[in-house]
């Protein structure tokens, strides 16, 4: 295969055929020789300098799976929000994403390793923290929220809804998930940052069936 002027494009077709095959065999019965194969015109060679290791393309896949459809970004496109509304926007946007429940099918030990957890910690901070730390800062200015610590309080929100919320993390009981949706709505509120509500509730528990069916 000629050297390709543009890897970018290669790369791309390599998460493209890997995507497609962890969702028809499964994160962990796909190999790279079955990606290479299924791309056709590609050695493992050149395969290998674009990824190191099957470890970095589901990192790869992750990413672009969650931020293919940008929630802050449309969130800026909307200028009739408040604070508040833009952190509700974004929540229920990823509450409802098929992407977040079809992954979740086909690598589920994958989402409870501690490497993609470890990932999931740094990106909640680094990625997303300063977004809701921006709407919350927003809401206080124009009165949707009361809260003191705006850059605390993103952090800690983010990292309890990815890490302790999330059913394919921890998996519980759709009672004790429940639970613990209600103490989160309720300590939220207790601080001044009522983003909880009942549209939001019956997504969390759509959520949890969903997993719960293909686990």
């Amino acid at each position: 295969m000629a050297r390709n002027k543009y890897p970018e494009i290669t790369e791309a077709r390599i998460l493209d055929t890997a995507t497609k095959l962890f969702l028809e065999k499964g994160w962990e019965e796909t190999t790279v020789q079955d990606i290479v194969d299924e791309l056709g015109d590609i050695t493992r060679g050149a395969f290998y300098h674009h990824f190191k290791s099957k470890d970095d393309i589901i990192d790869a896949v992750t990413t672009r799976m969650f931020l293919g459809n940008n929630p802050f970004k449309a969130v800026e496109e909307n200028k009739n929000l408040n604070g508040l509304q833009k952190i509700q926007y974004v929540l229920k946007f990823s509450l409802q994403r098929p992407d977040t429940l079809q992954f979740s099918q086909v690598a589920s030990s994958v989402l409870q390793s501690p490497i993609y957890i470890g990932k999931q910690v740094l990106d909640s901070i680094n990625s997303m923290a300063p977004f809701f730390t921006q709407y919350i800062i927003e809401g206080i200015n124009d009165g949707s929220i009361h809260v003191k610590n705006p850059k605390q309080t993103a952090e800690t929100m983010i990292l309890l809804l990815n890490i302790w919320l999330s059913p394919l993390i921890f998996p519980d009981t759709k009672e004790d998930y429940m639970e613990k949706y209600e103490h989160l709505k309720l300590m939220y509120e207790g601080i001044g940052l009522p983003v909880f509500d009942d549209e939001m509730q019956m997504l969390v528990e759509k959520l949890y069936d969903g997993v719960a069916a293909h686990q």
